[in-house]
């Protein structure tokens, strides 16, 4: 992977993971190079290695079932691999990305050419009697109002801007369920997009915010296999949306609301949207760096 061939975000993030390998990968390099892949020159591909050495630190499992807190838990497919909350945070810092706090774990391929992100709003019994009214096009609107607004915490914190293009599918509520479905395209500041595939899951306590990353063309390739993901996951023992008891807290929002930034936005009985940007947390597509230097390393190869 040449690092001055790709868009700045990809070079900042090649040479931050490089940099997080520091004098470990210094002092491992030399053994480690006799195994590795060479590149069409000969030379042994030390980004692709360094970029694998540190993703691999983050801590994986491959089998087995991935705890997402105290709520939940997901099975973990084979050919997949798993982190948990810590090394979520890691993931999402080191590709750029804005961490919530209610981050619980990650479902990626092996050769992390898309991924999956789970986190937890606690926020209480959604209750979902605004299914038959949600307004595609005004939350569209007040999604694009909203990243302006979010951009200015981005740029803050030195990071380029994000724009909100278009939905990849409109908002889709299925009752038998309790899962809201939508999928927005991104655009970043360099004009490269990639897909924001969410659904959220209800629950007793709160909500299961599932956000699947992958560029537009993947999606429709790789949905069912998401798809089956999603039905893999299950609540723990009391926290399933049917396990409701009066009494519970229950959630000053609608859907329309977890559509437009969860406990961030207001869904006011008018139809009018109250969003307060800096909330927006949508995924850029960083996993790219990553999935072109893993398929590099284990296939000595990128595809064109």
């Amino acid at each position: 992977m040449k690092i001055e061939g790709n868009p700045l975000w990809v070079r900042v993030f090649a040479v931050g993971l490089i940099a997080l390998v520091g004098v470990e990968f210094a002092a491992a390099q030399a053994p480690a190079e006799a195994d590795a892949p060479a590149a069409a020159d000969g030379a042994v591909d030390a980004e692709g290695l360094a970029i694998a050495q540190a993703l691999e630190a983050m801590g994986w499992k491959r089998e087995g079932v991935g705890e997402l807190g105290e709520w939940a838990e997901v099975q973990i497919p084979k050919g997949y691999r798993f982190t948990g909350k810590s090394g979520t945070k890691q993931f999402l810092e080191f590709t750029n990305n804005i961490p919530g706090g209610g981050e619980l774990g990650i479902i990626a391929p092996e050769e992390f050419d898309w991924w999956v992100l789970f986190e937890f709003d606690e926020s209480g019994y959604v209750k979902d009697e605004d299914k038959d009214s949600l307004d595609a096009s005004a939350m569209l609107k007040s999604m694009k109002e909203g990243q302006e607004m979010a951009n200015e915490q981005r740029e803050s914190l030195g990071m380029g801007p994000l724009f909100v293009d278009r939905w990849a599918q409109e908002p889709n509520y299925n009752e038998a369920t309790n899962n809201l479905e939508w999928a927005t395209v991104l655009v970043d500041g360099e004009g490269n997009e990639n897909v924001n595939y969410n659904t959220r899951l209800l629950g007793r306590h709160g909500v299961m915010e599932v956000t699947l990353i992958c560029s537009e063309e993947q999606l429709p390739v790789i949905l069912g296999d998401f798809q089956n993901m999603v039905g893999d996951f299950g609540y723990k023992d009391g926290q399933s949306y049917a396990e409701f008891k009066e009494g519970d807290k229950i959630a000053k929002m609608g859907l329309a609301a977890l559509i437009l930034g969860g406990g961030a936005a207001v869904a006011a009985k008018t139809g009018l949207f109250a969003v307060v940007g800096k909330f927006f947390k949508w995924i850029i597509a960083g996993f790219v760096a990553i999935g072109v230097a893993i398929k590099r390393l284990f296939t000595g190869r990128e595809d064109s």
